[in-house]
């Protein structure tokens, strides 16, 4: 049975699924917690900017990682061949937990827009769907996710036309409970949660042609694709909401073109958070499948995980392996407090991929130091809650690294 993936991504295709993954839900349930941190407009953008600042060095390191080992995994693998088994393991332990809760996260966000009264079942169903269509092959799953990045675009633009187009409040009005250094570094690792998804990008390496010039080509289009509509978008909710108003709201941008005069558009906004959450949720799916392919080949996890269909050249027991584990998550989880849990195990991950990306050589340290600092900063900066949770998984999945390597010794 082979093991090998094939390569059928371009760089158009590899920036799509990259924009599907950051152009996703994020967007749509991200700022009103992150305006929360921040307490005003000026400090959210700030916020917004330094997550991008993080989101770029880290973007830079994986690109060049991606382009000198185009393997599934991501970084888990770069950590496992520049710094140790132990380091790449516990990124990937990190991407695989972390993000196997926010495919849930995404799950019942769609099952919220959808159909409130039965969010569970919807989200269960949303997550057997999408896991069909990764099974059919990668270049399936691309195809869907152009449709819903270009459908998610165009909600977005007409919410940051209707909003710029209204009068309101200026960017800097309506100041919420927060405004400190604090809240900055907090609302910038929340909003580092809906960058993440140029990961994607990464852990897909096998799956594109051409690694070595289209993933350093694909990854930093994808993410200033994105910091362009997440900034547009941003100071458009702001000048019709305020910081105050942003804070304190549940569906931001539904009320914000109803703020504008546009009440109307909600349920087509409403439509396309669904819609977006749906490709953050079939990237993810995506994403962590390959991770567990990667470590399920160096026995970190079941063996039988690493299996790779011969029509479709996919790794088809992972995939039903992660689809099952988020369908349960999503039939009896809560949404609340994923993005932070999910931040801080990201935020993990990319502080190996910079820590690597350090022993490439002198070209190139300073974005890594920049990203590990940075990535280590915005982590501690998030809720206690989330930094509770996130470093008590990545502990106890150091014990069990520790305890599988005496076990084997003996």
């Amino acid at each position: 049975m082979t093991r090998e993936l094939r390569r059928t991504l371009g760089v158009f295709d590899a920036v799509v699924i990259g924009l599907g993954a950051m152009i996703g839900a994020g967007i749509f349930v991200a700022l009103a917690p992150a305006a929360r941190a921040a307490g005003s407009g000026p400090l959210l953008l700030a916020g917004l900017a330094l997550a991008a600042v993080v989101a770029y060095c880290n973007a830079t390191a994986s690109a060049r990682l991606a382009a000198l080992y185009p393997a599934s995994g991501g970084t888990y693998v770069y950590g496992r061949e520049r710094l140790g088994p132990f380091w790449g393991y516990l990124a990937g332990w990190g991407f695989v937990v972390g993000k196997t809760a926010s495919c849930a996260a995404m799950a019942l966000t769609v099952g919220a827009y959808l159909w409130p009264e039965y969010a569970h079942a919807v989200a269960v169903g949303a997550v057997v769907l999408l896991t069909a269509v990764n099974y059919a092959g990668v270049q399936k799953s691309a195809w869907l996710t152009r449709a819903i990045v270009a459908v998610v675009l165009v909600v977005l633009v007409g919410v940051v036309v209707v909003c710029l187009g209204a009068a309101g409040p200026s960017a800097g009005s309506g100041a919420g409970p927060g405004g400190s250094a604090g809240g900055v570094l907090q609302a910038a690792g929340l909003l580092f949660f809906a960058f993440a998804g140029y990961a994607r990008l990464a852990t897909l390496g096998e799956e594109v042609r051409d690694p070595a010039r289209t993933i350093p080509r694909a990854i930093p289009l994808a993410l200033g694709i994105a910091l362009v509509v997440y900034a547009c978008v941003a100071v458009a909710a702001l000048s019709v909401l305020g910081a105050g108003e942003l804070a304190s709201s549940p569906a931001p941008l539904a009320d914000a073109v109803r703020a504008a005069g546009a009440g109307g558009l909600a349920p087509v906004v409403r439509a396309g958070a669904a819609v977006a959450a749906l490709g953050s949720l079939l990237a993810l799916i995506l994403g962590v499948s390959r991770t567990t392919l990667a470590m399920a080949r160096d026995g970190h996890l079941p063996r039988g995980l690493a299996a790779v269909h011969p029509r479709f050249q996919v790794p088809h027991r992972a995939e039903l392996a992660v689809g099952a584990v988020v369908a349960v998550v999503a039939a009896v989880g809560d949404v609340r407090g994923a993005i932070g849990f999910s931040s801080f195990g990201v935020l993990a991950y990319y502080a190996v991929a910079n820590a690597s990306a350090w022993t490439l050589g002198a070209r190139g340290r300073a974005p890594a130091a920049v990203g590990l600092v940075g990535c280590v900063g915005l982590a501690f900066a998030l809720p206690a809650a989330s930094v509770a949770a996130g470093a008590g998984v990545l502990a106890l999945g150091a014990a069990a690294y520790g305890w599988r390597r005496r076990a084997g010794s003996r």
